[in-house]
């Protein structure tokens, strides 16, 4: 005669064995109900699981009546957190032996009326996943045995439940990491495209030769030698999502240098720095002042500004870096605004930094005003950048 004791090993080393291929919830459950409470020869049993989003428990499989040959349930449940024996045993945690449901009034019919039920929380280090419920038509038919058994097999099915929902976090992070990092990819991409565009490219190059023609050349070296570092640069800085801020301004002043260059002097600009460069050791995010200036430079460009004159200033705060740009300019209405086909490729800045927020929640901010007065146009562009350093 096998003992109660031997009988209840044997289940539970029936149950953990069974478990060890189960690779979800749903398979998990179903197990449960089917393969190992047919065992203890219940009647009827429902597996519950809890939506904490709704504080509800939701029926998921089932052994008995209410047990399908699909794996699917007819009609399942849905419970409130302490409503009903199964809602209550959810809420509190504590499992519970109703050996006359009568006399009950927190019983809930299902598909019949069942005098006994055993109610057993799934729960592991204090975190309540579901229920196990289970009924039958006799009263007072649960045994202490009965929740024992039912207990240490809860407690199996919680830690199962746990690691089955660990390693599903673990690899959407995988999957959003890989996600973040192949937009980042894409951005970066995009950015050196837009940079390295072949007008940008040829205009400079031809500004520089006309030094060359003009046999200027001091000048001719000055600005081949700008023009290699910023190439250089813009490829260095595909292998990193952030840069040092004294390398960016010295990136900006290059830029701005070959850019004034390749449109004849149309614009002026000088850059201010709050602090001693050399001392300067912030980290900021890369991309997003060369796009910035980018779109600084092209737009007025494109629009025919005159007399556009740029003041940049770059101010060190504790945990960020603080950037305005001031600008003015007058208008020529007479001017033929043109709008060549490879500007609309160009990177918005705006979406770059919702992008950027979005995909490394770096928070950088962003403000713009414009002003006009007698037909001069005033406006401010503050960017706050994040220190990462």
């Amino acid at each position: 005669m096998v003992s109660k004791d031997n009988h209840f090993e044997d289940i539970l080393i029936y149950f953990s064995k069974s478990l060890m291929g189960k690779k979800n919830e749903e398979d998990i459950l179903w197990d449960l109900a089917k393969n190992c409470i047919s065992k203890l020869g219940f009647v009827d049993c429902v597996i519950y699981l809890i939506d904490q989003n709704r504080n509800l428990l939701i029926q998921k499989s089932a052994y008995g009546p209410k047990n399908p040959k699909d794996n699917k349930l007819y009609n399942p449940v849905e419970i409130a957190l302490g409503q009903g024996i199964t809602g209550h045993v959810a809420l509190s945690g504590k499992a519970e032996i109703i050996n006359d449901t009568s006399k009950d009034n927190r019983y809930i019919v299902d598909d019949d009326i069942r005098l006994s039920e055993i109610c057993v929380p799934i729960i592991f280090e204090n975190i309540v996943y579901g229920v196990i419920d289970c009924e039958h038509p006799e009263k007072s038919f649960f045994t202490d045995q009965h929740l024992k058994m039912l207990s240490a097999i809860a407690s199996i099915c919680a830690i199962k439940i746990k690691s089955v929902r660990d390693n599903k976090a673990l690899l959407e992070k995988q999957e959003n990491l890989l996600k973040i990092k192949e937009e980042m990819v894409e951005l970066k991409l995009k950015v050196l495209n837009s940079q390295l565009n072949p007008h940008f490219l040829f205009n400079a190059l031809n500004a520089i030769q006309y030094f060359v023609a003009s046999e200027k050349k001091q000048s001719a070296l000055e600005y081949l030698s700008v023009f290699s570092k910023l190439i250089r640069y813009y490829l260095k800085s595909l292998k990193s999502d952030t840069v040092s801020l004294k390398e960016e301004v010295q990136m900006l002043h290059n830029y701005l240098k070959l850019q004034k260059l390749r449109y004849h002097n149309r614009f002026e600009y000088v850059i201010t720095i709050k602090d001693d460069l050399n001392k300067i050791d912030a980290v900021i995010p890369a991309f997003v002042i060369q796009t910035l200036f980018e779109n600084i430079i092209e737009y007025a460009m494109l629009n025919q500004h005159k007399n556009e004159k740029l003041n940049i200033v770059f101010n060190m705060l504790k945990n960020s870096v603080l950037l305005k740009v001031e600008y003015q300019y007058s208008e020529d209405s007479s001017a033929n605004k043109y709008k060549p086909e490879y500007r609309q490729r160009i990177i918005q800045w705006e979406d770059q930094i919702k992008l950027l927020n979005s995909i490394k929640d770096y928070t950088i901010e962003k403000k713009v005003s414009l002003n006009m007065n007698d037909n001069v146009q005033f406006g401010e562009i503050i960017l706050k950048l994040p220190d990462l350093s």
